[in-house]
């Protein structure tokens, strides 16, 4: 007989049972809600990719004490680490287009007799 999972494991777990389920309702949102969720979710303060970038960061910590008794080799501390700094690397390029998303799922809906014209998504840079 299998013993019950400790709270963080189930916690974990449900944490990423819920994230499918907001993946799942963000496929079918209009825009402006759309954006209101991605700009929550984008929070580096308070919104998920800030909170899975500490808990990588205190996973960093966890496994540093680890390699350093041993038990882990550190390569995972490390890998960890570099995951940890580039999340955060990450959040800071999107937090600058917080204001943006915030904007749009706030905007009210306007029905536009042309629609706008579709920005490219490749910039292309001169030499």
């Amino acid at each position: 007989m299998s013993h019950p999972a400790p709270y963080p494991v189930a916690l974990a777990d449900e944490i990423t049972r819920q994230l499918g389920q907001l993946s799942d309702h963000l496929s079918q949102l209009p825009p402006p809600q759309a954006a209101q969720v991605i700009a929550r979710v984008l929070d580096p303060d308070n919104g998920v990719l800030g909170g899975v970038t500490h808990l990588v960061i205190t996973g960093s910590h966890f496994a540093k004490s680890e390699a350093e008794r041993g038990a882990l080799p550190a390569e995972v501390w490390l890998a960890l680490g570099r995951a940890a700094n580039e999340l955060h690397d990450i959040s800071l390029d999107l937090d600058e287009h917080q204001d943006l998303l915030q904007h749009l799922g706030t905007r009210p809906a306007t029905s536009a007799a042309k629609p706008p014209a579709p920005a490219p998504l490749v910039v292309r840079r001169r030499r």
